[in-house]
């Protein structure tokens, strides 16, 4: 019989492991054992019991920028191949961003700013649905999947692809949009930040993107069979956390050249094109999710809300 203190006696030990490799000097993860009982075994309780063995059980995850997606998502993923047996695949949104040579054509074709990933319609939605009709066909054989460097603000070379060569009991599908949801159309016309006013003054921007989530995002997001939210008490929170990450990238990869990582500036401006949908999540996301994680001012998860 499963039991969260018997399985966090089997996996604490890898689950520390992975958390000290996510650490900086000046960056220690506070809480990890109750982090893990309270809060991420019962989250893969819940992802068991949901499984069906006729075809792969996929669970988004989503939460702002900054807010530990990938940490939680690797947990969970380290958690159930561990403890539960299951052969789990984990993938981003963000690797399938569109090829900087695409988004440079969509920045030209539809708007400037969609030079810039990150927002709905910077992502390969055909590429993202082809690979959700792949991985739940009854024959499956193998299959590759993107990887996008964001320190080069591309798309990886095929050979350094995803290899998935067994059908997956669940899929982990994370990201900072996965799961939202259009505004109505009065809703875009005021802009929320100095970016949507100097920027896209004609709304044209903002339309795009709210039409992508009302067509291409809506048919890619019901492929979910679940949603696991994190949710931060507010935006500011967010970009706070969003600058720690980019100054960690920044260590992790400083004696490298050519590299395209965002100092302070960069990275308030890039979160100004994220801050209409989070926002919008903030509202939605508590709606339609299955699983609310909320967190704390410290980065830390609070409660967890089981929905559905």
């Amino acid at each position: 019989m499963w039991s969260v203190n018997d399985c966090f006696s089997k996996v604490k030990k890898d689950c520390f492991k992975f958390i000290s490799s996510q650490e900086t000097k000046k960056d220690k993860f506070k809480n990890k054992e109750k982090m893990i009982k309270s809060f991420l075994i019962p989250a893969c309780f819940w992802i068991s019991k949901r499984i069906n063995k006729k075809r792969p059980l996929i669970i988004g995850l989503a939460g702002g920028q900054g807010s530990g997606k990938t940490t939680i998502s690797s947990i969970l993923t380290l958690i159930l191949k561990k403890y539960f047996k299951l052969n789990v695949f984990k993938v981003s949104i963000d690797d399938f961003y569109k090829t900087r040579k695409d988004r440079k054509l969509l920045s030209k074709n539809k708007h400037p700013l969609l030079m810039t990933r990150g927002v709905p319609g910077t992502h390969d939605t055909d590429l993202m649905l082809s690979f959700f009709k792949k991985i739940k066909d009854k024959n499956f054989k193998s299959l590759q999947v993107p990887i996008f460097d964001k320190a080069i603000d591309d798309r990886c070379s095929k050979s350094l692809w995803h290899k998935i060569k067994t059908k997956p009991d669940v899929v982990i599908f994370e990201g900072w949009c996965v799961g939202a949801r259009a505004q109505s159309s009065s809703q875009l016309k005021k802009p929320i930040n100095s970016l949507e006013k100097v920027y896209d003054q004609g709304a044209k921007w903002r339309a795009f993107v709210n039409n992508q989530l009302k067509t291409k995002y809506k048919t890619l997001f019901k492929q979910l069979d679940g949603l696991l939210y994190l949710k931060a008490k507010n935006f500011n929170l967010l970009r706070e956390w969003r600058l720690k990450q980019e100054r960690k990238l920044w260590v992790q990869t400083k004696n490298k050249k050519n590299l395209k990582i965002m100092n302070s500036g960069d990275v308030i401006n890039f979160m100004q094109t994220y801050q209409r949908i989070t926002q919008q999540m903030f509202k939605d996301a508590v709606k339609s999710s299955s699983v609310i994680m909320n967190l704390n001012s410290k980065h830390q998860i609070q409660k967890i809300k089981f929905r559905k």
